[in-house]
């Protein structure tokens, strides 16, 4: 089994907590989805900086470091719907516009601190949205990027492997394992 599809069966596991929750809840089904507006390489750069921002590089590689945008790219044209799709390719314009007005520059050319008082301010934002809104109203395009930046970083090689402690299974069972506060948790 290549990554690719690791990653699908993944989605399809996790997709119904994460991603898909409504349509699971409203008992309906997912529509047949016509063709999407494609992502261009300007918005996978995009989705790359945003997805540093919320996972950065430490000790340890950040989302950008594994190819975050392009996750995002796929699972959004792979696993939402068209109106989701549409909010999520909104919410990049918007970010970008929000940016300018604010610092006089996209996104991308902001500072690391700039970037992540952005964010921060964002999040604030789809906090109080979500907390806000019915039943019929869409996610926050915010949290749709935040939810596929940290399901995107840890369940890459990287994520998995040096974010987290990592043993391969099979292996024994060691049931009471001693923790020292800051140690990486076990996956």
């Amino acid at each position: 089994m290549n990554r690719r599809e690791a990653v699908r069966r993944l989605a399809l596991l996790m997709g119904g907590v994460m991603i898909g929750s409504e349509v699971f809840l409203s008992g309906q089904s997912a529509p047949d989805k016509g063709p999407m507006p494609a992502f261009s390489d300007a918005d996978r750069a995009l989705l790359d900086k945003i997805g540093d921002t919320i996972v950065p590089k430490t000790d340890i590689p950040g989302a950008a470091d594994v190819g975050i945008g392009a996750f995002m790219v796929m699972m959004v044209n792979e696993c939402y719907s068209e109106k989701q799709h549409a909010i999520f390719q909104d919410g990049l314009a918007k970010i970008n516009a929000a940016s300018t007005a604010k610092y006089g520059a996209t996104f991308d050319k902001l500072t690391p601190a700039q970037r992540t008082d952005f964010a921060n301010a964002l999040d604030a934002e789809q906090k109080a949205y979500t907390l806000k809104k019915t039943k019929d109203q869409p996610t926050h395009y915010f949290r749709m990027m935040k939810e596929l930046s940290v399901l995107g970083f840890f369940s890459s090689e990287i994520g998995c492997t040096q974010a987290v402690r990592y043993i391969e299974v099979p292996g024994a069972y060691h049931g009471d394992i001693a923790y020292k506060k800051g140690d990486h948790a076990w996956y």
